[in-house]
């Protein structure tokens, strides 16, 4: 059974300023996915431009946002048939999300910010925190607060605070599009090591061709998704 199994994934939202035949708002399409399949451990890199839907992708995957239909299994779990409170707790307990900005708690140390991420999943385990943050290079920097970090250091508190629950999925939106190209190269590089240490597999987006030149295993969202606009079209 495969980590993640989609199909016929479809998310819309309400178009503005148009109505249906009966009155009812019309809705466009982001994502439109007939199918979609990643293996435990397997590392994989989506090509996609901003407005292909692809962040939209992601937290569909991560129970952040519900589908419009579809089947989404994740761990042989069906994610579009639990409730919001269900969705949290199996992306608490099974995936790890690295972000394009981070989502660092500013009033948090480096420290906190991975036990918060923690308390959320199978509890505080303060040694692993510690463990993974020298892991990350920052082990001299547990008490030191997101502000007095470099890009590159807090980009490395996100991937410790991703791992922290041992999570069988890394989600990566665009994880070193803050980053210079020397410091791109050296956080995805780590990104994809400390995944293989803990036996996690790899869902990356980026539009970087030199990040995903990085990979052996690209596919190109635009293919995947039928709902992304022209090459030369607009936002989604």
């Amino acid at each position: 059974m495969p980590l993640l199994a989609i199909r016929d994934l479809v998310k819309s939202y309400p178009r503005a300023g148009a109505t249906g035949a009966t009155g009812t708002g019309a809705r466009l399409a982001v994502v439109d996915v007939p199918a979609f399949v990643l293996e435990a451990g397997e590392q994989r890199a989506l090509r996609g431009e901003s407005g292909t839907g692809k962040t939209t992708f992601l937290n569909l995957i991560a129970g952040i946002l519900a589908p419009d239909s579809g089947h989404l299994a994740l761990d042989g779990r069906d994610l579009a048939a639990l409730g919001e409170a269900g969705r949290d707790r199996l992306r608490a307990e099974t995936i790890g999300y690295i972000f394009q900005t981070f989502n660092l708690l500013q009033g948090h140390s480096v420290l906190e910010n991975v036990e918060l991420g923690m308390a959320f999943g199978r509890g505080v385990d303060r040694a692993r925190a510690e463990a993974l943050l020298r892991r990350v290079g920052l082990g001299e920097r547990l008490h030191h607060f997101p502000r007095q970090l470099s890009t590159g250091q807090q980009q490395r508190v996100a991937v410790a605070r991703a791992l922290a629950n041992h999570p069988k999925l890394v989600l990566a939106d665009e994880p070193t599009g803050n980053l210079d190209a020397r410091n791109s190269r050296k956080a995805l590089a780590l990104i994809r090591e400390v995944c293989r240490e803990n036996d996690a597999a790899l869902l990356l987006v980026s539009h970087d061709e030199a990040v995903l030149a990085q990979f052996e295993n690209v596919q190109d969202f635009r293919v995947l998704n039928r709902a992304a606009p022209p090459a030369t079209g607009g936002a989604a």
